[in-house]
């Protein structure tokens, strides 16, 4: 009999775990030495086993780390997960107050995306709902660089706190991040928080153009411009479930 393809595999691997498979994903690896677990924005799960690992011990190790994948799922999964395969009528961040009404109109052509004082409207066959969402992530790219470029040069410019660059992406778990030659890169899902918590969060960002750790000086330096950054930080670990079902698929 041929082998399985890694999908159905993967799948197989999960059923005969007794693990439920809707949003859960098994992926060996083969550079994994033991098994790991990650939960990712949007609720999903992805289980690293090593090359040949027996369901039955992929059974014990969800077992045993059930209640942490169980709390961390709350987490990431956002508030309303019922609607991963639907399209937005309404954009709204609220990092800017921005807000855009969404209109589709059906065509044979392949999907493309207007956007204007308030509106956009995705022309084409809005049926293939994975290249409509791809491209109103890419609007949501577009309008993250708008938005979070000239706020991150203010802060820059008030602090003291100089960079190199601003970078716009989609990470899969992190907010923002500072490399050690002062590029900064921002989520483009920050465009769903509130603008105080986006604010402590670029103020985070150039902090560690100073101190590349997360030392008391390092937290000092944060205090001083944003002296609430406590409240704020615990509101940002929160902050993936305000982010819509279809910006993470």
């Amino acid at each position: 009999m041929s082998p399985q393809p890694e999908p159905a595999r993967q799948l197989a691997l999960l059923d005969e775990a007794q693990v439920k498979p809707a949003g859960w994903r098994v992926r060996p690896s083969p550079r994994a030495r033991r098994l790991a677990v990650r939960v990712l924005p949007g609720g999903f799960v992805e289980i690293v086993v090593p090359h040949g690992t027996r369901p039955r011990t992929i059974e014990q190790f969800v077992s045993r780390h059930r209640g942490w994948i169980d709390r961390k799922v709350v987490q990431y999964r956002p508030a309303d997960p019922d609607t991963a395969d639907a399209l937005p009528d309404v954009i709204r961040f609220a990092a800017s107050g921005h807000a855009w009404d969404v209109h589709y109109r059906h065509s044979p052509a392949a999907p493309r995306l207007h956007a204007s004082a308030g509106n956009i409207t995705v022309t084409g066959d809005c049926q293939r709902l994975p290249l409509v969402r791809h491209a109103l992530q890419r609007f949501t790219m577009r309008m993250a660089h708008q938005v979070f470029a000239p706020w991150l040069a203010g802060l820059s410019a008030s602090s003291g706190l100089g960079y190199e660059r601003l970078q716009i992406r989609r990470q899969r778990t992190r907010w923002g991040s500072c490399s050690r030659h002062g590029t900064i890169s921002l989520n483009a899902c920050l465009l769903f928080q509130p603008a105080d918590v986006v604010n402590y969060l670029l103020i985070h960002e150039l902090a560690h153009t100073r101190h590349m750790n997360h030392s008391r000086r390092f937290w000092a330096a944060v205090e001083r411009l944003e002296p609430g950054w406590r409240a704020l930080d615990a509101s940002l670990s929160q902050g993936w479930r305000r982010v819509p079902a279809w910006v993470l698929r």
